[in-house]
């Protein structure tokens, strides 16, 4: 059991990751993470920094392997969560009503994710935990396949080449940030969840507009 644990704990360690396990470990470890509810707590974003800055020292100094496998990874993860919540979604439907589950649940998210589904997968890939579900939650909801597919690769594409490509070319212009990585990457997750937290408010307040206006026109 200890030896489980151990294991389990070193797959939080980005930098042993990179160093005994190499690009196979961390092409393993993007795609359960940003895909599938139970690795929600594996490393994302200081992984692909550090991927990408140690490159030269553990990787080979091939970036565009090691950019293209987790790119590969970030988009393949997303769709296999989709897919998973398409499948759980057909259960939820079905269920009754409970004081914990209610179908208008679904179908409220079914709406958001048709009217700004694009930006909450975009930016959610910045984002811990958000990232794992994100792509379950659209399954879930019945988001359309083609949207989908397309905010994945943009979502991937971004998160991606901002960490993976930035940290590759920092470490080579600076590199000594190697000391300071989890700044930097606390500084992009700081960004992205005030742009994350001032979208959601915008939208929940054009809701409240919107079913004030509903209610003025329902009275007269």
């Amino acid at each position: 059991m200890e030896e489980i644990w151990a294991f389990i704990k070193s797959l939080t360690d980005s930098k042993e990751v990179i160093q005994t396990g190499g690009l196979f470990l961390i092409t393993l470890i993007v795609y359960l993470e940003t895909g599938w509810f139970f690795g929600f707590f594996l490393p994302g974003d200081y992984l692909l920094f550090l991927s990408g800055m140690l490159c030269d020292a553990y990787l080979g100094g091939n970036i565009a392997l090691v950019y293209f496998c987790i790119l590969g990874a970030a988009i393949a993860g997303n769709f296999s969560g989709y897919v998973f919540g398409k499948i759980v979604g057909r259960n939820f439907e079905k269920r009754p009503d409970t004081w914990y589950f209610k179908k208008k649940y679904v179908e409220e998210t079914r709406k958001f994710l048709n009217k700004n589904g694009g930006k909450a997968l975009i930016i959610g890939r910045f984002l811990p935990i958000i990232r794992t579900f994100a792509p379950l939650l659209a399954g879930i909801a019945r988001m359309p396949l083609g949207l989908f597919a397309l905010y994945n690769a943009v979502g991937a594409l971004m998160w991606s080449s901002t960490l993976v490509l930035g940290g590759y070319y920092l470490g080579k212009s600076f590199p000594k940030l190697a000391n300071y990585v989890e700044y930097i990457v606390f500084f992009f997750l700081a960004v992205t969840t005030v742009t994350l937290i001032k979208g959601y408010l915008k939208v929940r307040k054009q809701s409240k507009q919107n079913q004030t206006n509903n209610d003025n026109q329902a009275v007269s």
